[in-house]
Parts: structure tokens; C-alpha cells; sequence
């Protein structure tokens, strides 16, 4: 007689029992519905960029609208996701260390004068005098309190800084010897060519490999200006230029591409509007009601900021020498069209210029220029790192201006040992 195989129930129980048990204790984690849905794959996200020119021709004037219609079309959100996903450089979580590296040389404020270990502080307080200047603002003139309890005094004169730890020049000289006990030597130079002198102890300069590093992307220098910024564009003239210092290549790139747009130059060079003072007479809104006579640096900002466009080019092609000429642009609420340093990106937010060598002739760029200038969704996306706070470099750019300067540099000098630092 046969009789049915007797099931041995146990030993599953006993490895399901197993099996819970190491799950309750968090051993195992089985991936959950949430899990999937929290994560997805990252995926490639067209935005206004990415169209132009395929899109209806569409001229306008009024920024708001444009701002409207990309909102609708795009929004923050997406154009996050995208950043987030695909790039550019320097914009991410993946390339935080890359955006400080390429501003900073890879050590953070250190890397630009400041930062570091606290520990290295040997004076808590710091006087700089500045000696010889031509252009370094009177409004950085003040006290600072810095990090790691380093109180800073930075000023012209002596009245406030009679023991100065550290002597700043810039368009002088400084001291061909210094003997300890006398002040620290630093000396300054944010042209071009960027030459020591041989004689500072400490050089200041736009590159990452100076001593201390400044950019052009601070405010200190221009506090005076009218910063009235115009919620309307031009349709007539796209562009604005104005240089009075008429440098013949500069001059020749400048007339040759602004021949294919309609544009409006001010200044001395290649000056169209009747005048090298005409900013004011076509922009009243921009006077500063200062009662005195107005420079055209005055109404600077508030001129450009009536048009889609600022031309900007720097006087030379120089790796990191990112200048004034493009920053002003960007403040001033415009698109700037940039000849210059070859990686102006490591300075700047994503997607908010166009960039001259991505293109293969000015004809080209000439043609992208109108066809974004009538594509108010794709203009507006130019405008994006502002308003969804996509800053990218930028951020680690403003970190490292002329407004920061006084207390990165008053901590290196404390570094250093102020007044008391040996003699080299």
C-alpha cells in the first residue's frame, strides 16, 4: 500500500522566520515602491536653447512677458533637472570641486588669500594701508570682521591705520627691501599682463595660481552708479557697445560684427548715436540726480539695460582674465556676446551669455543673434541663472571679488605674521 510522502514543514518555517528576522533588523533592504519612483534615471531635457530658430518669429519688447512665456514653456524646475543632469561644467553636485578648483585652485577661499586653518592665525587684529593706487575704491575704506576672530582696519590713511601690518600698492612700486618689524609688502595687478614686481610679499592678481585672487565680479567699485534697470528692450537696435578706448583689434572685431546687427555704440569708439554723451539725453531714467555732471560710467548699467544685448570684449584673449565689461552686462539685466577668455565659463553662471568662439564665423553668430532677439522663450532662458538661482560658478566668482578682498587679504597677512613676519 503506498502511502503519501510525509512533507518536512520545518525547515522553510525555520528559514522564513530567519529571513524576517534579518529584515526587521535592517540587515537586508528590499527596494520600495517609493524608492524607484524618488530616483529616476537621469534623462536628457530639451529646453528653449536647444530650439532656437524653430520656433515662430516672434518680436518683443516687454521682459516680463518673455519671462512669462518661458515660464510656461520651460520654468525653473526643468531647467534645473537639466543643469542637474547634463552640465554644463561647473554646475551640479558632481562638480563642486571642479567649480572651486578652476576659480580658486583647488583650496577654496585659501586658494584666493583667506581660508584655511584657523590655527594658522598669529595676530587677531590687521591694519592695511593703501599707499599707491588709481583705481581701488574709497568704498572698501572701513572695518572688517573676518573669519577666525581676525578683526581688519583697510584704509588710505594713516590717521586710521598708523601701524599698518601690511602696505598695499597698486600702480606703484613698493619698497625694494623690507627688514622684519616693518609692514608687509603687497602690491596689485589686475591687467592683463599681470607682472610682479619682484619686491611684494604678497601678489594680487585675477589668476587662481596668485597669492590672492580677485575677479571683476564685484560691486566696490561702481557703488555710485544709477541702477535702474529697464523692463523693456529694444526691437530697432539689439545691441549696445560703447568703448573710449578705441584699441585697434578690438575696434576691428567690434565693426565688423556690429556691421551685421542694428546696434547702438556710445563712447569715442565707433560711435553711431551723435555723440559720445548721448546716454543720458536718449535715457533720462538713468540720470543719478547728483547735480553734478554726469560721466558716462554713471548711467552705465541703466543705458545697457534698455537692450537685448551687450557686446563685450576684452582687450586681450587671456586665460582667467575675465573682466568688468562682461559682469556689468549681466547686472544690467542683458545678454552679453563675449570675445574673450577662454574659460570665461569657470567665471560665469550657465547658459547666460553667448559665447563668440562657439560659433564658426561673426556671420553665424550674427544670425543666432536676431533669431534669439525675436524668440522671446529663448531669450528669456538666457536670463534663468537669476531667476531660478542657477549660479553655477558664479557664485564661487562673487566669492572671490574685490568685495571680499580687505578680509582675505587681512588673513593672510595675519597668516603670515604681519609686521613680525620675517624678512625675505
Amino acid at each position: 500500500m503506498l502511502f503519501p510522502k510525509r512533507i518536512n514543514y520545518m525547515a522553510p518555517m525555520l528559514a522564513s522566520a530567519v529571513i524576517l528576522l534579518l529584515l526587521v533588523s535592517g540587515y537586508f533592504e528590499l527596494p520600495s515602491i517609493s524608492s524607484y519612483s524618488a530616483a529616476p534615471a537621469p534623462a536628457l531635457f530639451a529646453t528653449a536653447l536647444d530650439a532656437v530658430g524653430t520656433r515662430e518669429r516672434s518680436p518683443f519688447t516687454s521682459l516680463l512677458s518673455a519671462f512669462a512665456d518661458w515660464d510656461a514653456a520651460v520654468g525653473c524646475p526643468r531647467i534645473r533637472a537639466k543643469l542637474d543632469a547634463v552640465g554644463p561644467p561647473g554646475y551640479g553636485a558632481n562638480s563642486t570641486a571642479a567649480a572651486a578648483a578652476s576659480i580658486t585652485g583647488g583650496a577654496g577661499w585659501g586658494g584666493g588669500g583667506g581660508g584655511g586653518r584657523c590655527e594658522d592665525v598669529r595676530t587677531r587684529h590687521v591694519g592695511v594701508l593703501v599707499k599707491g593706487w588709481t583705481w581701488i575704491p574709497d568704498a572698501l575704506d572701513g572695518v572688517y570682521t573676518c573669519r577666525c576672530g581676525v578683526s581688519c582696519v583697510w584704509s588710505k590713511s594713516a590717521a586710521a591705520v598708523d601701524r599698518p601690518d601690511a602696505l598695499l600698492f597698486e600702480g606703484a612700486t613698493p619698497p625694494p627691501q623690507r627688514m622684519k618689524g616693518l609692514p608687509l609688502r603687497v602690491y596689485l595687478d589686475l591687467e592683463a599682463a599681470r607682472k610682479p614686481t619682484g619686491f611684494e610679499d604678497i601678489f594680487i592678481g585675477y589668476h587662481a595660481k596668485d597669492d590672492v585672487q580677485v575677479t571683476y565680479a564685484g560691486k566696490s567699485f561702481h557703488t555710485s552708479r544709477s541702477y535702474h534697470v529697464s523692463t523693456e528692450k529694444r526691437n530697432d537696435a539689439l545691441i549696445y557697445w560703447s568703448s573710449s578706448r578705441c584699441l585697434p583689434h578690438r575696434d576691428k572685431v567690434a565693426k565688423d560684427f556690429l556691421s551685421l546687427v542694428p546696434h547702438h555704440s556710445f563712447g569715442k569708439c565707433l560711435n553711431n548715436v551723435d555723440g559720445p554723451d548721448m546716454a543720458l539725453s536718449m535715457y533720462p531714467v538713468c540720470s543719478t540726480n547728483d547735480n553734478g555732471k554726469p560721466h558716462w560710467w554713471d548711467h552705465l548699467h541703466c543705458a545697457m539695460s534698455h537692450y537685448k544685448f551687450v557686446l563685450a570684449i576684452e582687450n586681450t584673449k587671456t586665460e582667467s582674465y575675465v573682466t568688468e565689461k562682461l559682469f556689468y552686462a549681466l547686472e544690467a539685466g542683458s545678454v552679453p556676446i563675449y570675445f574673450g577668455a577662454p574659460n570665461v565659463w569657470d567665471f560665469i553662471p550657465p547658459n547666460s551669455i553667448i559665447d563668440a568662439s562657439k560659433f564658426s564665423s561673426l556671420r553665424e553668430l550674427a544670425s543666432y543673434v536676431k533669431a534669439v532677439a525675436n524668440d522671446p522663450v529663448a531669450y528669456a532662458e538666457y536670463h534663468a541663472w537669476r531667476r531660478c538661482g542657477t549660479l553655477g560658478n558664479f557664485g564661487r566668482s562673487r566669492e572671490m571679488s574685490l568685495d571680499t578682498l580687505p578680509c582675505r587679504l587681512c588673513e593672510l597677512v595675519s597668516k603670515r605674521g604681519g609686521r613680525n613676519a620675517d624678512a625675505l
